[in-house]
């Protein structure tokens, strides 16, 4: 793997990041009925979408929000999606995107990280505790919310 490095989402990237592959089963958890409802109500400019690139490749995909005024807590500092191509993951690719994520989150002044998700065999739930994430309550959806403190 060469030097990974992520860009803001744009015309260039968008078709890469739509054909992103998964590992069979990963479709499932794409998006929790959470993200769906609050995703009629998001602020396009709080919200944070970057591609992660490995040389010209496109590797990876991560979407977030930072929203003070979001009308729920877990909402204000949020990582709504992750997602690594099926052939890169383990190498890495969402662990960068994670501290690169957690870099924004902290030079806007931000004290967490939320991500909600849906547990299950073959889910993110896994990868969301290696890179640091610590269930913290449930959604009325019995989604899992779960957090990254950030220290300075």
């Amino acid at each position: 793997m060469s030097e990974l490095r992520m860009v803001e989402l744009s015309a260039a990237t968008i078709v890469a990041v739509n054909n992103l592959s998964l590992k069979p089963g990963q479709e499932q958890y794409l998006a929790p009925v959470s993200y769906g409802i609050a995703a009629t109500v998001i602020n396009p400019q709080t919200s944070w979408q970057r591609v992660v690139l490995d040389s010209d490749e496109v590797v990876g995909f991560v979407s977030a929000s930072f929203d003070a005024e979001a009308p729920e807590e877990h909402f204000r500092s949020v990582l709504w999606r992750i997602n690594v191509d099926a052939d890169d993951q383990g190498r890495g690719v969402g662990r960068f995107a994670v501290e690169k994520l957690l870099d924004e989150a902290r030079a806007r002044g931000m004290d967490h990280v939320d991500v909600i998700y849906e547990a299950g065999d073959g889910g993110p739930e896994a990868f969301f505790h290696r890179v640091g994430f610590t269930p913290v309550g449930e959604t009325e959806y019995a989604e899992v919310i779960a957090e990254i403190r950030i220290t300075s």
